[in-house]
């Protein structure tokens, strides 16, 4: 065995020392490194300085309806009509097991609201006070009043109420045309009675139409702040304590909130506002066309590369569409410079116009871009006309596999409809469904598919040329409107 003398073992300590040394430094260096100070968290919003600020102007509204002839199940009834409203509202539909009823609402239904003047202009919701007789609007001091209703707009679910006070609080009008998804909203409510009850989200998206499919010229502002019964009507605000919208609908499975809220953008409730203060009503301008949206499989006909647009169904006889030259099936792409992405895009931008505006409308046909220039009239909402063609018996020319046959078109039903030539004159229905789907006797079909048809045996020869489960498109003109209508071949 060699021997090492004390200066090697000496040298030979102090360099395994070192490397020692060295090692752990090199160990130790990650854990040195996940163990720095760490940034401070992000803080989440307080919005307790804003609630502070605008809830004084924030009301509860209490609508009441009393029944003109009182029964003895005058409380079972009430609660069976709230439950009828609770669901329409809801849901867009009547409760399961009934139809929505056919008397006074009875009973009282609770809001909420907020004061947009210190001279006691109050806005909330139609549906809250629609079918009452008594509005008492309680502010957030503990007094009451007693309200006017100076006008409300169902297309839009706005009301306007006057209350005898002055010097109120009042709430700043924000800009809900530069919201954002993302965005942080806080509303203040009475839900379920439990009034100035603050809940916050953010904007989940921009631009939804109405579930209940009545309400087509508001562009919803989707939330995901918790809404529900007896939050309608108030206030949606941003962080700056701006009303961006009033709070309106809940989508939900179960009657509670469920993460869908929707609130009328505050422009679009202004806007009705200005003209209910003015004249007690609303009223909006009228294009004269029903839309949809722009199916896949038609792409290839129309020239778009992207499914986008307003598909026209049908153009009302008479409206500004029209005469302007707008056809069923042409695909409207831009309404007063404004670019139509889905159906629903296009009636808020029409009715937001006054009658008498002219604009232009900018549609793709057969795979060409044409521009119409537009004068909108005044939109009435029961314009359905009930005159019929009278009913001629002349001899049945064809029994069609559709479910309805044809006739030539007598000379009264083209001298009500406008039509020089061409066409076939329903005669009969066969087939109760169709019925529902809007086509009925005395209805003249102009062409099948693309083809004109001039005669019943040219619609027979049409016909008969389609196979089992083709696709049969119908060009139908009726006393109301023209539009497209596709029915499958049995």
């Amino acid at each position: 065995m060699m021997s090492i003398s004390p200066v090697s073992r000496f040298l030979l300590g102090f360099f395994s020392c070192a490397v020692l040394v060295a090692c752990w430094q090199q160990v130790q260096q990650p854990v040195q490194a996940q163990n720095t100070t760490p940034s401070a968290p992000i803080a989440l919003p307080d919005f307790s300085a804003l609630v502070e600020r605008t809830a004084p102007a924030v009301v509860s509204i209490e609508a009441t309806a009393d029944a003109k002839s009182p029964t003895e199940n005058s409380q079972a009834s009430t609660q069976d009509e709230q439950m009828q409203e609770f669901f329409k509202r809801f849901f867009g539909q009547p409760g399961p097991g009934s139809q929505a009823p056919q008397r006074p609402r009875q009973g009282t239904s609770f809001g909420s609201g907020f004061i947009i003047s210190s001279e006691g202009y109050v806005l909330t919701n139609h549906h809250v006070i629609e079918g009452s007789n008594k509005v008492v609007v309680h502010l957030a001091d503990r007094r009451e009043f007693v309200a006017k209703v100076i006008g409300s707009d169902a297309s839009t679910d706005v009301a306007v109420l006057k209350i005898n006070a002055s010097n109120l609080p009042v709430l700043s009008i924000g800009n809900s045309q530069i919201v954002k998804p993302g965005q942080w909203v806080v509303a203040i409510g009475s839900p379920f009675g439990f009034d100035h009850s603050v809940t916050a989200g953010i904007i989940s998206a921009l631009g939804r139409p109405s579930i209940d499919g009545t309400q087509r010229y508001v562009p919803f502002i989707q939330t995901d702040v918790a809404i529900n019964q007896g939050n309608s009507g108030g206030p949606l605000l941003n962080t700056r304590g701006e009303v961006i919208g009033i709070n309106s609908q809940i989508f939900s499975n179960s009657g509670g909130y469920m993460g869908l809220s929707f609130a009328i953008p505050i422009q679009v409730a202004m806007n009705a506002v200005e003209q209910i203060k003015a004249t007690g009503s609303v009223k909006r301008g009228q294009l004269g066309v029903q839309v949809r949206d722009v199916q896949t499989d038609e792409l290839a006909d129309t020239g778009l590369k992207v499914a986008e647009g307003a598909f026209v169904a049908s153009v009302q006889n008479g409206s500004p569409a029209a005469n302007a030259g707008i056809k069923p099936g042409d695909i409207i792409t831009s309404f007063n410079g404004k670019k139509i992405i889905n159906s629903s895009d296009l009636p808020p931008l029409v009715g937001a116009l006054m009658p008498g505006v002219k604009t232009q409308v900018t549609v793709i046909r057969n795979g060409q871009q044409k521009t119409y220039p537009i004068v909108l009239t005044t939109l009435n909402e029961n314009t359905a006309s009930t005159q019929k063609a009278p009913a001629d018996k002349p001899e049945i020319a064809n029994v069609s596999k559709l479910g309805f046959s044809v006739m030539e078109v007598s000379p009264k039903t083209r001298a009500i409809l406008g039509i020089s030539s061409g066409g076939v004159e329903i005669a009969q229905i066969n087939q109760p469904l169709l019925s529902q789907l809007g086509i009925n006797k005395g209805d003249v079909i102009l062409q099948v598919g693309r083809q004109s048809v001039n005669s019943p045996s040219e619609f027979n020869k049409v016909i008969s040329q389609a196979k089992s489960g083709d696709q049969i498109r119908l060009l139908i003109q009726n006393p109301q409107s023209t539009g497209i209508f596709v029915l499958e071949m049995p």
